[in-house]
C-alpha cells in the first residue's frame, strides 16, 4: 500500500531508540524528510538528527525550528518522548520533584512540541499529529502512578486538541502501546530489572515473561509494530480519522 508520504516532512521526538527509532526508520523508508530529536541523537539512515533536551521549556521549539529551517515546513509530528520509573516504594515515596519530572517528560514535552509545530501544520492545511501514549492512560497502575496520570493527561489533551484543529486540516490521534520490547521495559534500568531489584534479586526475565503473559497474545509488542500504526495514522490513508486512540497491547485491555 502506498501511504503517500514521500516528500513529506516529519518531526519525531524521543527518536534515538526504541519506538522512536523504529518510527524514524519506517518514515525514512517511505521517503519522508525526518528530523529526529533526542537528548543523545543517534543519526538514523537518511534522518536529520537534532540533539535537544525536550524536558526544557525551549527545547521543543528549537527542534521544530530546526525542522522548518532544514525543509521549509512541517507535515507530521510524532510525539514519542517519554520515560517511566516504577515506584516500588508506593505512592508516599513519590516526591514533588519526581511528579514534576514525570509530568514534564511524558506530558508537557508533547504539549510544548505541539504548540511549536501547530502553526506550521495549519499552514500546510493537511497536517497529522500522532502521539504515543500508553495503555496506562486507561489501565492505571499504582506501580507507575505518576506515569499513568501523565499518560491520561496526554490522552485527554490530544482528544481536546483534535476537536479544535480538525476543521483546519490537522488530525490528532494517539497510539497506546502495552509493554514493548525496548529498553524501557527490558534494559538494565528498565521496568523488569527495577522490579526485580525491589524484590531482593528477582529474575528480570521472569518478570517480563509474567507481564507478557497478561496479554492475549502472550508476548510484548515489537517497536516496528507500533511504528507501522503510527505511519498509517500519519498518512492520508486515514484522512478522516481524528480524535481516536488505538491500543497496541496484544489484547491486554479486555474491556470495551
Amino acid at each position: 500500500m502506498d501511504l503517500h508520504l514521500s516528500g513529506k516532512t516529519a518531526v519525531v521526538t524521543g527518536a534515538s531508540k526504541g519506538i522512536g527509532l523504529a518510527v524514524v526508520e519506517a518514515l525514512v523508508g517511505e521517503g519522508v524528510n525526518v528530523v529526529a530529536g533526542a537528548r543523545s541523537a543517534t543519526p538514523a539512515s537518511g534522518a536529520l538528527a537534532v540533539e535537544v533536551d525536550l524536558s526544557t521549556p525551549d527545547g521543543p521549539a528549537r527542534l521544530i525550528d530546526a525542522a522548518v529551517s532544514a525543509f521549509g515546513g512541517l507535515d507530521i509530528l510524532v510525539n514519542n518522548v517519554g520515560a517511566v520509573r516504577p515506584r516500588t516504594g508506593g505512592f508516599l515515596s513519590v516526591t514533588d520533584e519526581e511528579w514534576l519530572s514525570t509530568l514534564t517528560v511524558n506530558f508537557l514535552a508533547a504539549v510544548r512540541t505541539t504548540r511549536a509545530a501547530l502553526p506550521h501544520l495549519i499552514e500546510r492545511g493537511a497536517g497529522s499529529i500522532v502521539t504515543v501514549g500508553s495503555v496506562n492512560a486507561a489501565l492505571p497502575d499504582p506501580l507507575v502512578i505518576d506515569y499513568s496520570a501523565a499518560k491520561a493527561a496526554l490522552a485527554s489533551f490530544s482528544k481536546s486538541l483534535s476537536k479544535e484543529v480538525g476543521g483546519r486540516g490537522v488530525r490528532v490521534n494517539t497510539v497506546s502501546p502495552g509493554p514493548v520490547s525496548t529498553g524501557l521495559w527490558l534494559g538494565d534500568d528498565g521496568v523488569a530489572a527495577t522490579i526485580a531489584r525491589s524484590l531482593g534479586g528477582g529474575d528480570p526475565a521472569a518478570i517480563a515473561d509474567r507481564a507478557a503473559g497478561e496479554s492475549v497474545t502472550g508476548r510484548f509488542t515489537r517497536p516496528q509494530e507500533v511504528a507501522d500504526l503510527v505511519l498509517l495514522l500519519a498518512s492520508d490513508r486515514t484522512a478522516n480519522v481524528t480524535g481516536a486512540d488505538f491500543a497496541v497491547d496484544g489484547g491486554l485491555i479486555s474491556t470495551l
